[in-house]
């Protein structure tokens, strides 16, 4: 069992939880704070990552993802003594993947120099739309004038910078949104994440929703259109989605992202960052709670779930699935201690929604757009 993650490899995950504005579709751990001493954010920080350490020594860390919230806020001295305390505990990589996330104002892109000498060598940014009507009503703060302007100082910092658009918005048509994803595609990047707009309670699009005052969403036609669309567009401009929602150039993956597909180990520092690590007993789920203040006073580490073989094996192809490449299924016959049922297997290939390509199950193009439907029938008793 202890051998099972290197399939997947290991990461550090570091989660920010403010932000400058709450955005009303995020249902993300995110916060608001008038003040942050950004030096007793950084001792708890390297602590934890101290005490994670422990059980991890010795790993190579593939990849270092500083999420949110709104990482970019952070202080680069911060940034750079986090990478700095990693680098003096487990030996990384040497292609390792350091990626900030960063939302496109002005005054963050002036910061990306310090935070490349840092040591952050990919950057992730936030762009969300490229219609300024629609960047107001999805609560971001800069206009798309200033998203291009910081992606063009990030495209001549770092090496590798992804961003993420959100479609299916209120009274998008199909060609608004082939025209906008066009116009992504055109700026010279290498990595693109484009998500479909969901509605999720406690949230302000969720409670505008259960209202009736949040119009003109897409309805499950116009949808599927957008995702087919969207794969189709991404294709032909030589960035296939490798993921359902992430479309990358050759080699220019999310390698820590793939860490989660792929189901290897990562650690989750940070105030509500969820984790999953093996150790001689087995693979462990953590999160730290959610509460900013909470884990900063030092209550960081909620009690750890262990994962039974039938949790990792479902655990396993609810991200595996979701790849282009699909899931091994020797390792998930090795995860839940026993073999698939052949005939679902057999059911979903007559229906043409997955195939077996060298003992791998990979999702087609029509089963991706049912992949819910595939994973039931998969996981089912």
């Amino acid at each position: 069992m202890i051998e099972d993650w290197r399939n997947g490899g290991f990461g550090i995950y570091i989660h920010w939880p403010f932000c400058e504005a709450k955005c009303p579709y995020c249902d993300f751990n995110s916060h608001v704070a008038r003040f942050i001493d950004h030096a007793e954010w950084q001792a708890a920080y390297l602590e934890e990552i101290e005490k994670a350490a422990i059980e991890t020594h010795g790993r190579v860390v593939s990849s270092i993802f500083f999420g949110g919230g709104t990482p970019s806020l952070m202080e680069p001295r911060v940034v750079g003594a986090i990478i700095d305390k990693i680098q003096s505990l487990w030996p990384l990589a040497n292609n390792v993947e350091i990626t900030l996330e960063a939302n496109p104002s002005s005054v963050e892109a002036t910061r990306f120099a310090a935070f490349k000498e840092a040591g952050v060598n990919r950057v992730s940014m936030g762009i969300q739309a490229l219609n300024d009507i629609d960047l107001k009503r999805l609560g971001r703060l800069h206009t798309v004038s200033e998203a291009v302007a910081a992606f063009d100082i990030a495209r001549n910092t770092f090496d590798r910078v992804s961003f993420d658009l959100i479609y299916g918005r209120q009274d998008q048509t199909l060609s608004d949104w082939e025209a906008e994803l066009r116009q992504a595609l055109s700026l010279s990047l290498d990595h693109l994440s484009l998500y479909q707009l969901t509605i999720e309670p406690d949230t302000a699009f969720g409670a505008r929703y259960d209202t009736g005052k949040l119009q003109g969403l897409p309805d499950e036609g116009l949808g599927a259109d957008m995702f087919t669309l969207t794969r189709e567009v991404c294709s032909d401009a030589g960035m296939p989605a490798y993921e359902v929602s992430n479309h990358a150039k050759t080699d220019a993956q999310s390698r820590h992202n793939l860490i989660y597909w792929r189901y290897g180990d990562y650690l989750g520092i940070g105030p509500g960052a969820h984790g999953r690590v093996t150790n001689e007993s087995g693979r462990w789920a953590t999160q730290g709670p959610s509460n900013p203040n909470q884990w900063l006073k030092g209550k960081r580490s909620l009690p750890r779930t262990q994962l039974s073989k039938s949790d990792q094996a479902a655990e396993f192809l609810l991200m595996g699935m979701r790849l282009s490449e699909g899931v091994e299924i020797r390792r998930f016959e090795h995860l839940a201690g026993q073999s698939l049922t052949p005939y679902k297997i057999d059911e979903l290939s007559a229906l043409g929604l997955i195939s077996l390509i060298d003992g791998r199950i990979v999702t087609t193009e029509q089963g991706v757009t049912v992949l819910n439907g595939v994973l039931r029938t998969l996981l089912a008793d």
